[in-house]
């Protein structure tokens, strides 16, 4: 029997449902605030309706909002929608302000002429602001209970108008009291009680305008998200702990909607090779979204020069710079003075002139940026771009040479995986050379050296010798 599973709920589903109840919620409360208000001419009730119709507004603005901010990024939009959520709350705004300058002018018009200040008594003001009450503090909660969950920029507008409307709802409520007290008591001063409850309303619903107000400028103008900003410090803590970031040179971050986005500048080794400066990316990146999480993050590295770097690495920095590979560097050092050996491959199909102009450039580069070097001298060499195609030799005599030409080096413990080819009348060897374990590379290099020059010597037909140098403890014979 086969089971229909369920559909798993989104992030979007919740905030579109969410967004929906409060319409629904917004709507039923605007009308039943606006209808005791004309029954009993209360210019507080009044007010209150009119502040639920705008959150009623507001609502029905979030809700599409939502809707359209959700979509995916597309070819116009590389960014995503989300800045439609900022929208939504600017307009928000713009309502909310005209309400308050109404509410305002019309309450002071009633104080300043005592008119209007007659209520008719009733019950049921009290009932559906007890109502109000109870309702604005229930989607209060769900909205910043789902905002804080999706990190919509929207419901927690909402969450936030519908939290202020219970303190704007219990000034009202105070002020209906007041005055219908007044009536009973024939206290003309109490009869003020429902336009200064008004007053208080404009004074509330203006606060909340002002601080929706300048957290859609600082989205809109693309400021740092408050989060980002409460971070920073410990976010340029954990870049700067990266293994291969020698700074960090800027750090900037926006919001839209529901998403981050940071664009991050750091300083690292100008010799690391591509490979390594990717994995710092990566790090980088990481570092970023455990604070901003999914944040989507573009990482730009800056080449510096280390402090640590020898003089061999600043003159290959140089070099790397104009995309060139040079080997076998060598410094000596003779009357104070520093002279440098290299050698520099170029494509084959080069002309002479144009390779020793691309060294006469190199040359002078490095004279200009490592001044400690006197003369240079570059061997120039051809890169091979084709693939050769030799023929396997099996020549037992030959090895054996090589064998017994090793035994004369004590530190060689065995000679192995010989293979011998030739191409034309050109012979050449590889093989793999077992060496101590705790053998300095300098003396490994010594000693290959010399098996390579004594082995040529006596077997001249041999033009080359490749070794491949093994630790005892990794030998794959």
């Amino acid at each position: 029997m086969t089971q229909t599973a369920k559909p798993q709920t989104t992030p979007q589903r919740s905030k579109s449902s969410a967004a929906l109840f409060s319409v629904f919620a917004a709507a039923g409360v605007t009308l039943l605030k606006f209808i005791t208000g004309i029954l009993t001419g209360s210019l507080g009730m009044i007010s209150e309706a009119a502040h639920s119709g705008i959150d009623l507004i507001a609502s029905a603005i979030t809700f599409f909002s939502i809707r359209a901010a959700d979509r995916p990024a597309d070819a116009d939009h590389t960014y995503g929608h989300g800045k439609i959520e900022s929208l939504s709350a600017a307009f928000e705004t713009v309502l909310m302000l005209t309400s308050c300058i109404w509410i305002l002018t019309e309450a002071i018009h009633r104080i300043a002429l005592r008119q209007h200040l007659s209520l008719n008594f009733s019950i049921w003001p009290f009932a559906v602001l007890l109502l109000s009450i109870t309702v604005d503090y229930t989607r209060s909660r769900k909205l910043l209970r789902i905002a804080r969950e999706t990190n919509s920029e929207a419901l927690a507008a909402d969450a936030l108008h519908f939290s202020t409307d219970i303190w704007a709802s219990l000034a009202v409520l105070f002020g209906l009291a007041a005055s219908y007290t007044g009536q009973i008591l024939n206290i003309r001063a109490l009869e003020l009680a429902d336009p200064i409850a008004a007053i208080v309303v404009s004074a509330v619903i203006l606060h909340v305008t002002y601080r929706l107000a300048r957290t859609t400028l600082d989205a809109l103008t693309d400021a740092t998200p408050p989060e980002a900003r409460a971070q920073n410090r410990d976010m340029m803590r954990d870049l700067a702990a990266i293994d291969g970031v020698l700074s960090v040179e800027r750090v900037r971050t926006r919001r839209s909607g529901p998403d981050y986005f940071a664009d991050v500048t750091l300083g690292m080794p100008r010799n690391l090779t591509f490979q390594r400066t990717e994995q710092i990316t990566q790090s980088a990146t990481a570092a970023v979204q455990r604070h901003l999480p999914g944040a989507d993050v573009v990482v730009h590295p800056v080449p510096l020069a280390d402090r640590s770097e020898s003089i061999h690495d600043r003159i290959r920095a140089v070099a790397a710079r104009s995309n060139l590979n040079v080997h076998d560097v060598s410094l000596q050092e003779y009357n104070h003075q520093l002279h440098l050996e290299q050698h520099l491959e170029v494509a084959e199909t080069m002309s002479l002139s144009d390779a020793h102009a691309l060294v006469t450039q190199l040359e002078a580069n490095i004279r200009r940026e490592v001044p400690e070097v006197s003369t240079i001298l570059t061997h120039i060499e051809s890169e091979t771009a084709t693939i050769e195609r030799p023929s396997l030799e099996h020549d037992r005599q030959l090895v054996d040479h090589l064998r017994r030409v090793a035994q004369s080096f004590p530190q060689i413990l065995d000679i192995h995986e010989v293979l011998i080819t030739r191409i034309h009348d050109r012979i050449q060897v590889n093989c793999h050379c077992t060496l101590p374990d705790d053998l300095p590379m300098s003396e490994v290099h010594a000693i290959i050296t010399a098996l390579e020059n004594t082995f040529k010597a006596e077997v001249p037909e041999v033009s080359r010798l490749l070794i491949h140098p093994e630790p005892a403890t990794d030998n794959r014979r």
